[in-house]
């Protein structure tokens, strides 16, 4: 996806709408300064961030970025992945570029020794997680059952169940997520589009 394009096309359709920054950050709850590095197209924003600004915007995700999409390949350079440092001390990276109408979304995560990221939501139906643990020891909980998984290790499983991620070993853990996240559809929307909710951090 062209950045620039994408941060002009936002900065457009909130001119037309007579919308200042500040305005837009009230509708979309999402902040001055990252709607501005958006705008400048200086920052590559995740799916549930432009899910927010579309929203903020009136229209649909699809239609937000429909435009920006420059060809059928995307390239996401390292330096434009979304490195989220989570209260409780773990770490995720979004490593998938935003693409109109793919529902997917692929996470690297880190999780330091005993460290327990909280639980995810039930999404809707049609949500699907795959899991790998590249070192570490992951434990993998869904509903009331749990499993634990050590490098090289990968489970799937329908993601409209509530579960949690925690380490239970005594150094890092890190696992890989390739989520399919659906959610119901706002009126006058085409497609479904993900959105995944930060887990809660975990109480030290």
């Amino acid at each position: 996806m062209d950045l620039s394009r994408l941060g002009k096309r936002i900065q457009d359709l909130r001119g037309e709408r007579g919308m200042t920054l500040q305005d837009l950050a009230r509708t979309s709850s999402v902040s001055v300064s990252m709607l501005s590095a958006v705008e400048r197209g200086q920052k590559a924003a995740t799916v549930t961030v432009l899910d927010r600004i579309a929203s903020g915007l009136g229209i649909s995700l699809s239609a937000l970025i429909a435009a920006a999409a420059d060809s059928g390949v995307i390239v996401r350079r390292a330096a434009e992945q979304d490195v989220i440092d989570e209260p409780g001390g773990w770490q995720r990276t979004i490593l998938t570029p935003v693409v109109a109408g793919v529902n997917f979304e692929w996470i690297r995560t880190v999780l330091p020794a005993g460290c327990d990221a909280g639980w995810f939501p039930a999404y809707a139906p049609g949500s699907h997680e795959f899991v790998a643990v590249d070192s570490g020891t992951l434990r993998l909980r869904l509903g009331s059952r749990e499993a634990d998984l050590t490098a090289g290790d990968s489970v799937y499983f329908a993601a409209d169940t509530r579960h949690g991620y925690a380490n239970p070993g005594p150094g890092p853990c890190t696992y890989h997520v390739a989520a399919i996240i659906m959610r119901p559809r706002r009126q006058g929307e085409g497609s479904s589009t993900p959105v995944r909710i930060p887990a809660r951090a975990a109480q030290q």
